[in-house]
């Protein structure tokens, strides 16, 4: 599935079609950054990670389990926001391609961001007590204050992702960029897996019933609160002297209308290397959506852990993604990103569903034992370290499809292809929300307000097929699409070679 751009490519620049592509060895002086830019781009990866962390683990089981809304409404309410995110994304990505001002294109968007996205989690958290009276009227409530929040999320993902690519050229550098992105996000995580597990449903409402007890929501949603406006704020101001360094790219020229955005996604479609990411990413989402929203389920239910011992399955991550912050450059100049990548989603599908799927065999420790979590946590090391290296390997590899971008068309367009992308992203995990919720109404049927230890055998069994198994077919279909891509240290070195011809002709700085 050869890229028809890299034809296209060959063509451009006034090179010489037959020159051998010519390898970096390494970034030069001014392809890299420094230590102190790439940890507060990072830093700002907190403030997504736990807008994530409470969208992914605890929107959907508040609104099911404490709420009582139906698990297909629940899942409904949030792939319908997936509409307004169909248009948002890619404008907001758009937009920033295309402004022009004092503090660049991205960091007006990383300085409006926080405040309103912390003050949505607020809301889908407390919905007015008229709006409780009703399944329609909760589900309008979820809805609403749902696509305000993802939007304002928007507000700071895109631009931020558009940023860490625009920080340096070099294939290699990007790649540890993003390995900071991926570190704080791991903490971003963690920071508040164990201020919920361990202090607020373990020790705080550990009594009164820990995750199934709705005041214990509070004070979770304001430590998230706090973290989304410390982090993303810290990330605008650290990245400011970075302005003018990034002011170099040039903006597409033609004004914004619904045209030109339509135009835009159709340009960045039409490579290639992103359909193959992008189509990817489409099965990757249904694993990663289905685990998500299950995930609290199965530890609830299915293990019968406490919020005490829940919180101590974040070891997987801390150790699982430290691997793989320090292993991504290592295997990148080893086997290139197309291998990491097809070899990340593979392993992280296969490692997700073990224990699951030894628990559905019986071969696991006993339920609510202190061996089953250190059981659960072992085969999780293994799914955090290839789901942290897949991460990083594909947004680096955005950012070489970028350079590609660049040379065919003349534009760069970051905002845009990090914007599709991350369309795709929210709107197959949302997908995953929705299976599952389908799922727990019609093939598992949890009733709300279900108690541990007291639900059928049965349930619990179709619970972990749904978690097991059926989410696992999704990932490994993901590892043969990512196959696709194509774009190889080699093609980015006669990119990069290429684009420098081209800046230099037009007396612009490379």
């Amino acid at each position: 599935m050869e890229s028809d751009q890299n034809q296209e490519a060959s063509d451009t620049g006034g090179a010489s079609a037959n020159a051998a592509p010519q390898v970096d060895s390494g970034p030069s002086i001014a392809d890299t950054v420094s230590n102190r830019t790439k940890f507060y781009f990072g830093i700002g990866a907190c403030g997504e990670s736990a807008t994530n962390w409470m969208f992914n683990v605890l929107v959907f089981f508040y609104y099911q389990q404490i709420l009582g809304l139906s698990a297909i409404l629940a899942g409904l309410a949030i792939s319908i926001s997936i509409v307004a995110d169909a248009i948002t994304d890619p404008l907001i990505g758009s937009i920033s391609d295309r402004v022009q001002s004092r503090y660049g294109r991205r960091h007006p968007f990383l300085f409006a961001a926080p405040i309103p996205l912390a003050i949505g989690i607020f809301l889908i958290f407390h919905p007015l007590e008229w709006f409780t009276q009703s399944q329609a009227l909760l589900f309008t409530w979820f809805i609403t204050t749902t696509i305000v929040t993802r939007t304002f999320y928007t507000f700071f993902a895109v631009p931020h992702l558009a940023l860490g690519a625009e920080l340096s050229p070099n294939y290699i550098e990007r790649t540890k960029i993003m390995s900071f992105n991926a570190l704080f996000n791991l903490y971003g995580g963690v920071f508040m897996h164990a201020v919920a597990m361990f202090v607020v449903f373990g020790y705080m409402y550990g009594s009164e019933g820990g995750q199934l007890y709705r005041p214990a929501y509070t004070p979770v949603v304001l430590v998230s609160c706090c973290v989304v406006i410390a982090s993303i704020f810290a990330c605008a101001y650290g990245t400011r002297d970075q302005i003018e360094r990034v002011k170099q790219f040039a903006p597409p020229q033609e004004p914004l209308s619904i045209w030109v955005l339509f135009s835009d996604i159709r340009r960045v479609l039409h490579n290639s290397n992103y359909r193959a990411l992008l189509i990817g990413l489409f099965f990757l989402s249904m694993t990663i959506g289905t685990h998500e929203t299950l995930g609290i389920y199965m530890v609830t239910f299915f293990w019968e852990l406490s919020a005490y011992q829940y919180g101590f399955l974040m070891l997987n991550n801390i150790i699982g993604v430290h691997l793989g912050f320090f292993l991504s450059a290592r295997l990148h100049n080893k086997f290139d990103k197309r291998w990491t990548i097809v070899a990340g989603a593979l392993g992280l599908s296969f490692f997700w569903s073990l224990a699951v799927n030894l628990g559905l065999l019986e071969l696991t420790p006993d339920k609510s034992s202190w061996p089953l979590v250190w059981f659960i946590i072992f085969f999780g090391i293994f799914s955090s370290f290839f789901g942290a290296v897949l991460n990083i390997s594909v947004m680096s590899a955005l950012a070489d499809i970028s350079d590609e971008h660049e040379l065919n068309t003349g534009m760069r367009q970051e905002g845009i292809f990090y914007a599709a992308r991350m369309f795709f992203s929210k709107a197959m995990n949302a997908m995953g929300h929705l299976i599952a919720g389908v799922a727990l109404e019609v093939y598992i049927k949890l009733p709300p307000q279900s108690v541990p230890g007291e639900v059928p055998a049965d349930i619990i069994f179709r619970l972990g097929v749904i978690d097991g198994p059926f989410a696992m077919i999704w990932g490994c279909i993901a590892a043969f699409i990512y196959m696709g891509y194509k774009l190889d240290r080699g093609s980015h070195a006669e990119i990069r070679r290429k684009l420098e011809l081209k800046r230099s002709a037009a007396g612009s700085p490379s």
